[in-house]
């Protein structure tokens, strides 16, 4: 329940004390993180503005007041993280009408992102330009996210003993906490938790580099466990660019991996499976161009095949 509240309280502050009853412990830290920004804008940019004075008409002030200085698909982000307090307070009578209904999100004009995935050929010859040396390092980082599509906190919280060399699998249970201080945390969700299949080549090759490690320690991470995205994006921008192909993210090898993969038949739901997704829905919505373009490879099959009968 939210307590002491009435038509005149101020929106910023019923919001802040709407994500701790109903948000804190029930979502992760990070995600929390992305309520409690919210929280701060609307400290920004409508400090004054009372429960009472939410309308259609302010509340679209306020989506483009926030656009102004953010992409539409933050901006949808922000709606949706505001929609759930609003709606509960229109069903506790603070609130006369929905003011979100028929709201339109604007925002910037994108920037120029970095392409998501290499073609095949690309991330072939960006692999032979790795320093594979005979010693862990975030080359070595890199080749196994290529080959297995984990995450990057799902890779930095490998240990020796995830490593099943015998059946070739790799277990996946935990994440590292790289946003913060360092630590294990548990995985994104439930269908996070899995292995994955390696091939011989990486099981021959890792078998020897993690020959000796401590069986509970990550392998990819030391010293005071502070590991930055940013540090390993810019390894990995400086191999794409000395192999001579487009610079792609840690996150863009995990859209690669499943890229390749599509393309080579794998069904949606292996894919699926082997990415950790919570539902064949979200590898769908992801991966939907490539989707749609196997599927207009397979409308071109089908009509040959028809074509060649009676």
């Amino acid at each position: 329940m939210l307590n002491q509240t009435d038509r005149t309280e101020l929106f910023h502050i019923y919001y802040k004390r709407w994500i701790t009853v109903y948000k804190e412990g029930a979502i992760r830290k990070v995600t929390m993180a992305k309520y409690l920004m919210t929280q701060q804008w609307l400290e920004k940019l409508v400090p004054n503005l009372c429960l009472c004075q939410l309308t259609r008409l302010t509340y679209q002030q306020l989506l483009n007041d926030y656009a102004a200085e953010h992409e539409r698909q933050t901006t949808m982000d922000f709606h949706h993280q505001l929609k759930g307090a609003i709606l509960d307070a229109v069903d506790e009578g603070l609130i006369d009408r929905d003011p979100t209904r028929k709201a339109i999100i604007k925002g910037k004009t994108p920037r120029e992102k970095k392409p998501k995935y290499l073609n095949q050929f690309e991330l072939h010859t960006l692999l032979s330009h790795l320093n594979l040396a005979p010693e862990i390092s975030w080359d070595w980082f890199i080749l196994l996210v290529a080959k297995t599509g984990m995450r990057f906190s799902e890779a930095l919280a490998l240990t020796p003993k995830d490593f099943d060399f015998t059946h070739q699998m790799l277990s996946v249970n935990k994440t590292w906490d790289y946003k913060d201080d360092g630590g294990f945390l548990p995985t994104k969700n439930q269908s996070s938790v899995r292995k994955i299949e390696l091939d011989w080549q990486t099981v021959i090759q890792f078998s020897q580099l993690i020959k000796g490690l401590a069986e509970d320690q990550p392998i990819f991470v030391h010293g005071d466990g502070k590991i930055y995205n940013s540090t390993v994006n810019d390894i990995l921008t400086r191999r794409c660019k000395s192999a001579g192909v487009p610079s792609i993210s840690i996150h863009g090898l995990r859209h690669t991996h499943a890229s390749l993969l599509l393309f080579a038949g794998v069904s949606i739901a292996s894919v699926a499976r082997r990415l950790g997704h919570a539902s064949m829905t979200t590898t769908q919505k992801t991966y939907l161009h490539i989707i749609q373009e196997l599927e207009n490879k397979d409308v071109d099959l089908v009509m040959r095949s028809l074509s060649g009968l009676g």
